[in-house]
């Protein structure tokens, strides 16, 4: 092991960052499926301000999700463009936990359960893309320590 820091590949650090636009969109409109549910479907609860909140969270899903593939070319350096990607990650994956506490609070009935089902369909699509990203991210990030 040599003392020198790993230097980036800025190429190979962006192809890791970058998302495709056809994965982007499904992303999307999985997400707006939820909004939509949640805002024009009538989803309810027998407790005050929960479908409120929940559509508070479903927001910041969104705001996660738009995080998480923005572009980070403006970021000068790529340790920190990585840094930020997992960043971006963490509060994602933090946000869909805070989703999916609030879904049981709903009343049962076919809105919620289309509301449920939207949710595990955009969960199922994100899980896989999360671990492989987050795990190229680290690998990433720990060869400039091995190396």
């Amino acid at each position: 092991m040599n003392n020198m820091p790993h230097v980036f590949d800025a190429q190979q650090v962006d192809a890791a960052l970058a998302f495709e636009r056809a994965r982007v969109a499904e992303m999307r409109q999985q997400w707006q499926e939820l909004i939509a549910i949640a805002v024009w479907g009538g989803v309810e609860s027998d407790r005050l301000g929960v479908a409120p909140r929940l559509r508070k969270r479903l927001l910041e899903l969104g705001e996660r999700l738009k995080s998480l593939v923005a572009a980070r070319g403006w970021i000068p350096h790529p340790r920190e463009r990585l840094k930020s990607a997992l960043a971006a990650a963490l509060a994602l994956r933090e946000t869909l936990a805070a989703v999916a506490a609030a879904l049981p609070e709903l009343r049962p009935g076919t809105e919620a359960e289309r509301l449920v089902a939207a949710y595990q369909e955009l969960q199922r699509t994100l899980e896989p893309e999360l671990q492989a990203r987050e795990a190229a991210w680290v690998r990433l990030l720990d060869a400039q320590i091995t190396d």
